[in-house]
């Protein structure tokens, strides 16, 4: 019992050690930073970093109003609003959603006063980038820098030790460069390790160059955009296309490249810096075939751009940060890079932006098969991002037209290791069906593909130039990012806005009879655990683009079909016990559709009734949902299906029912940990923790009783906000000459008409 009391007193004095000299109310960073080998002690520690280290981080600061930007690219990416495609600049994205002056420089002011040097990041970026030592940094965040034996791989990684957490009066979003516990790899694959991994002779490794442009048959940039393409109208002319890469590059070898296959490039190419890393790469020392081939993919796809720009960094938010702010803003982006972040919602403000500012950002699928949580997918499998899969392509000729497709062996794609919630664009009716085995809950992948096979042409590391050695989705990327700066050239020239995020587009564009004229259907080919299948797949997802029929789609150039879709505003409707509530169902008609569509609803409990009024729209229109709640019906949260029918054709949008209860709702409170101690002088805090059950809805009051003598007490934030479910800090001080001795300190929630009670056993020493 002794060992127990002081195991809980140890745990209780760590807690506390880590917000000694913090502000009390001092929140946590928004994402999470810990690596899993970490806690759960397969990374083995091994010591710590040298006090006098340098480091470089990036201090990522929150979005003002995350559920206004939500809601402005609901509108922006629906066709019947009145801003659709109306993108904002990165300007009009800060006014409206990133960080304010005074929260900027208020970063900036603690880094200063926090021995940490401000080496760059701009408000725009909502980053703030610095140089400290390590002691200055264990200082700053609160964590001690340690070393770990890496649990997978043959090296050793530094990561903190705990959550950071900083004395700002607001929550950073994120701090990069805390670890090295992932390093950034890129999705290129060597035919030799391939054959190798697979037990096979690299003869043996089928290939189909037979009829490209290059030596041995290899295929070059200019034959993806014949077979993609097609034409040559289209250069990409006024746009800007941007590559993301974690070392920079030598521009001989790609010079060498053109060189060899005697062609010109009239691109600009700059290599641009994000963070201070050098944008130099020379062999052996540094690789830059990734760098090479993702260059002449997407200028052989786009050979007229105003610029083509390499954004280099040691951190992703630093590269990221750069591409939503750099001028001109690159509307097409490629990235041919993985790596494991620590939480995986740590882009998504950056990616969000990036929609918002009418970018893509295309991410290849990765080279292993079926993504697991060994084979990683991320970023492919983030909801903002293009995730391109790859293919085995035949053309007709050298630099000649599409002639066949299969799947690639080894295209990455399947379900998101990360349990990313699937986006509302992949969740419509017609995606998801038994024959691709596609998740309805979680994101799938990919998206689109391109080829991929170990057919290309390739220079770099100033050496010989290889034919036919590499493949992988590394090169479907920055091919896909070429192609669509085509289409905003065309829709630039038709004084239209540029094209924007394509996924909402191309999942409702490709459940129609359009989708033949959209893309290359790859319907043959296995990857692991998934078949190319007719329509959508988790191999090849839509499939390649199918020259100018995608264009036209993309752009307005060809008659759509008729057709219509219905949805609802608000998706979510909470209404009490016998009370009532509404949601708006929109029905919008494209192709001249005139038939009216008639409304109904199933999914709703016993006791809840549903009409609507009209009971049926005609054209483009709206109809009130009316949704009664009988005063017996249970709470919970239900799921409404509301169909729309016309003739043979339903389609169908869910409203999200949740029914409040009226009657004995309750909470818990709970603190962690229940006892602890601290000395004279000292200061720290546990946290106070509240959960609601029977539909209890009210803010809970804190307090505290049995404080000692010398102790003051304060909970942060107080009250928990409604409905009741929260957490909240109880911070302690001890002043110099309080009294010694043990106090139960008795803690008390009250709200709606409820009290609970817990008690924390507390020690001054």
């Amino acid at each position: 019992m002794k060992r127990l009391g002081l195991c809980l007193l140890a745990a209780f004095a760590i807690l506390f050690a880590a917000t000694v000299s913090a502000h009390a109310d001092s929140p946590s960073v928004m994402t999470r930073h810990l690596r899993e080998a970490v806690l759960n002690g397969k990374a083995v520690p091994e010591g710590r970093l040298a006090p006098e280290k340098v480091m470089q981080l990036d201090l990522v600061l929150p979005l003002r109003d995350a559920a206004g930007l939500q809601r402005f690219l609901e509108d922006v990416y629906n066709p019947n609003s009145a801003i659709y495609r109306h993108f904002l600049t990165p300007k009009q994205f800060t006014a409206r959603f990133g960080p304010t002056q005074k929260d900027y420089d208020t970063v900036l002011r603690w880094a200063r006063a926090n021995g940490l040097k401000v080496v760059g990041g701009t408000r725009d970026g909502m980053e703030v980038q610095v140089k400290g030592s390590v002691a200055a940094i264990e200082t700053a965040f609160h964590v001690a820098m340690r070393t770990y034996k890496h649990p997978t791989e043959n090296r050793v990684f530094f990561g903190p030790d705990r959550e950071p957490v900083t004395s700002l009066p607001f929550a950073l979003w994120h701090v990069s460069g805390l670890d090295n516990f992932s390093l950034p790899h890129p999705m290129y694959v060597k035919k030799d390790d391939y054959a190798k991994a697979h037990g096979i002779s690299p003869e043996a490794v089928i290939k189909h160059a037979t009829t490209g442009s290059g030596p041995s048959a290899s295929f070059l940039g200019s034959d993806m955009r014949a077979a993609y393409y097609g034409g040559s109208a289209l250069t990409g002319a006024g746009q800007s296309v941007g590559l993301l890469e974690y070392y920079g590059t030598n521009l001989a070898d790609l010079t060498t490249y053109y060189n060899n296959v005697h062609q010109t490039n009239s691109v600009p190419v700059t290599l641009l810096s994000t963070d201070g890393t050098s944008t130099a790469c020379s062999s052996p020392s540094c690789d830059d075939t990734e760098q090479t081939l993702d260059m002449t993919q997407a200028l052989g796809m786009a050979p007229g751009l105003s610029s083509l720009v390499v954004y280099v960094g040691s951190t992703d938010t630093a590269i990221i940060s750069a591409m939503t702010t750099h001028n001109p803003l690159p509307t097409a982006i490629g990235c041919s890079w993985g790596w494991t972040p620590a939480d995986p919602s740590t882009l998504d403000p950056y990616f969000q932006k990036m929609a918002a500012q009418g970018q893509n950002f295309f991410a290849a699928s990765g080279d292993a098969s079926t993504w697991s949580s060994r084979n990683e997918a991320w970023p492919a499998d983030d909801a903002y991002v293009v995730s391109v899969g790859g293919t085995d392509l035949t053309t007709t000729s050298a630099g000649g037209p599409w002639n066949s497709e299969t799947a690639w062996v080894d295209s990455g794609g399947g379900i998101s290791p990360d349990h990313i919630a699937i986006p509302s664009w992949q969740a419509q009716s017609g995606v998801i069906n038994s024959s691709n085995k596609g998740s309805t809950t979680l994101r799938n992948g990919p998206d689109v593909s391109a080829n991929a096979n170990f057919t290309f042409y390739v220079c770099a590391d100033q050496t010989t130039c290889t034919a036919n050695s590499y493949g992988g989705t590394s090169f479907a990327a920055p091919m896909w990012a070429g192609y669509i700066a085509l289409v905003n050239q065309q829709l630039v020239a038709n004084s239209q806005p540029t094209i924007g995020f394509i996924n909402p587009t191309i999942y409702s564009q490709n459940v129609t009879s359009s989708y033949s004229t959209d893309f290359h259907d790859v319907t043959s080919g296995t990857s692991g655990s998934y078949s190319a299948v007719a329509g959508y797949d988790l191999v090849t997802g839509w499939g390649s683009p199918n020259g100018q029929g995608l264009i036209n789609a993309l752009t307005g150039g060809s008659t759509s079909q008729p057709g219509y879709s219905i949805s609802a505003s608000p998706g979510s409707v909470t209404i009490a016990q016998g009370g009532s509530g509404s949601s708006t169902i929109t029905s919008t008609v494209s192709g001249g559709f005139n038939s009216a569509v008639a409304l109904s609803a199933s999914g709703q409990p016993s006791g809840v009734t549903v009409g609507f009024s009209p009971s049926s729209i005609t054209g483009t229109g709206t109809s009130t949902m009316s949704i009664t709640v009988g005063s017996t019906v249970a709470a919970g949260t239900y799921a409404l299906t509301v169909s729309g029918t016309s003739g043979s054709t339903v389609h169908t949008t869910t409203v999200s029912l949740t029914v409040t209860s009226t009657g004995s709702g309750t909470f818990a409170i709970s603190v962690s940990p229940t006892s602890g101690s601290l000395r004279r002088g000292q200061s720290g805090y546990a946290v106070v923790t509240t959960s609601v059950s029977g539909g209890f809805n009210s803010s809970v009051s804190l307090s505290a009783a049995g404080i000692p003598s010398g102790v003051t007490g304060s909970f942060s934030p107080n009250p928990i906000a409604a409905p009741g479910s929260g957490t909240s800090n109880f911070t302690l001080t001890v002043a110099r000459n309080a009294p010694t001795g043990t106090h139960v300190i008795t803690i008390t929630g009250t709200g709606g008409g409820v009290t609970k009670t817990t008690t924390l056993t507390f020690t001054v020493r």
